[in-house]
């Protein structure tokens, strides 16, 4: 499973960011690209500790048994539900959600896995600083994914 820690997966992360164009399309869902890079902001800030949502009951419920899934190398299926608390639905800036999409992947990188926060996903409940790394990488490339890139 690649991970935001390694850096040829960071590489290519940025590498496959710097792709996306103001006018990039999507190949499903209903964010613009803006939109998108404004809501990988959201789980970043999570996974380094700047943000902190309490956990969601149905994650309480499930979310142990979904991060085997979570962490597969499957990709994620178009159209998954977002949580409610990483909608965006109002317009964003593309420079700027881009510049601080990627301030937020360089912190995290750079720090390594004690970059990782210790308060429990949202959804999935206590992960390990390597299983942070690996989250925030799928995510990322999912989105990637979503607008050919």
């Amino acid at each position: 499973m690649k991970t935001l820690f390694d850096s040829n997966a960071y590489a290519e992360i940025n590498q496959r960011i710097d792709k996306l164009r103001p006018d990039s399309q999507r190949q499903w869902g209903k964010m613009d690209v803006a939109q998108m890079l404004a809501h990988c902001v959201g789980p970043m800030e999570m996974a380094i500790g700047n943000k902190k949502p309490k956990r969601q009951l149905l994650g309480q419920l499930i979310g142990w048994l979904a991060i085997k899934d979570y962490l597969s190398d499957k990709p994620f299926k178009p159209n998954l539900p977002t949580a409610d608390g990483f909608k965006v639905a109002d317009p964003r800036e593309f420079d700027r959600e881009k510049t601080k999409l990627k301030t937020l992947i360089r912190e995290f990188h750079e720090g390594g896995e004690a970059s990782a926060t210790t308060h429990p996903h949202s959804f999935f409940g206590q992960l390990t600083q390597k299983q942070w790394g690996e989250t925030q990488y799928k995510h990322i490339d999912h989105h990637l994914r979503q607008f050919g890139v």
